[in-house]
């Protein structure tokens, strides 16, 4: 198992990772899952609307992607996470980039645990969740 972050053409550092990497399998044994190999790429808004073009056939920004890996109940996956939509985003909502950066990672990793958000119906239950967990995060540190 492992939860690694990297950096692709953009300069960032993660605050905090060893606590957020430990919280993460929390989540995802909370949802009756292990946790595989996950990998969050932290990147630029054009290079996750290309990737949004290219495999979900969708053409706008969005601020995460997810891709599961998984198998059986073991949680692996890709998450594409534009740090320039998370930056927009923080202003928009008012809160810190480190806030808003853990809520797309916690929305990513609820994707791959199965959690959908088409419908308003699916939406506002994986964001109810979505901000609890992130709640909890902050009671953790």
């Amino acid at each position: 198992m492992s939860i690694r972050f990297v950096n692709d053409q953009i300069k960032y550092r993660i605050q905090k990772k060893a606590v957020i990497r430990k919280f993460l399998e929390k989540v995802i044994a909370e949802e009756k899952r292990t946790p595989g190999d996950l990998l969050f790429i932290l990147t630029t808004d054009e290079i996750v609307l290309d990737i949004n073009k290219k495999f979900l056939g969708h053409d706008y920004f969005t601020d995460v992607i997810s891709f599961d890996n998984s198998s059986g109940n073991i949680v692996n996956g890709e998450i594409y996470i534009s740090i320039d939509t998370v930056k927009r985003n923080a202003s928009i909502y008012k809160t810190s980039l480190n806030n808003e950066l853990l809520r797309v990672i916690i929305h990513g990793v609820l994707h791959l645990c199965g959690y959908r958000d088409r419908s308003k119906k699916d939406r506002d239950f994986m964001f109810d969740r979505q901000e609890e967990l992130l709640k909890e995060f902050g009671k953790e540190i």
